[in-house]
């Protein structure tokens, strides 16, 4: 039984991990196909997506032990916690303003030098109102917080067959 939490919950960060590349994947596609710019909030979203994707994929194909996942899907879950964050304050609070120049997500994305890193991911090229167009009817934050809370579902399993596992497994 402990070996087949381990495995269930390697697989599931691993869907995790694909989930959060497929996540920016679609965020790059929605920019340079189809021009739907950017703004820090969603630049914030972005990073969250990478960071929380490596550590599912620590978990699920380098840190081979119950401790290392543990961490590992600790870590990606309180991310996509912040993700969700960011995703539900970018849709009710940031995208009735004109700027997000000089808010949290605005500082951070510069403290960290990102655009200059990876403009084409990282550059916010639109204002918090511009950037929350609605795709299928349903504005592009409240996706991106679907996808956090879909995230957040997964992990949360992950966590409670790596719990439940007791023993280490092989992986």
């Amino acid at each position: 039984m402990p070996d087949r939490d381990q495995g269930g919950a390697a697989r599931l960060l691993a869907a995790c991990a694909c989930f959060c590349a497929a996540a920016l994947a679609l965020g790059q596609v929605a920019q340079h196909a189809f021009d739907m710019q950017p703004c820090a909030w969603c630049v914030l979203q972005r990073l969250i997506f990478l960071l929380a994707g490596i550590s599912c994929a620590l978990g699920a194909w380098v840190l081979r032990s119950r401790a290392g996942r543990l961490v590992a899907a600790l870590t990606a879950d309180l991310l996509v916690s912040a993700g969700l964050a960011a995703a539900l304050y970018q849709h009710f609070v940031a995208s009735r303003t004109d700027s997000c120049a000089l808010t949290l997500a605005d500082r951070l994305v510069m403290a960290l030098s990102l655009p200059e890193l990876a403009p084409s991911m990282f550059l916010a090229t639109a204002s918090c109102a511009e950037a929350n167009l609605p795709l299928l009817g349903i504005p592009f934050a409240l996706w991106s917080a679907a996808a956090f809370l879909l995230l957040a579902a997964a992990l949360g399993l992950a966590l409670v067959r790596l719990l439940r596992g007791g023993g280490q497994g092989p992986g």
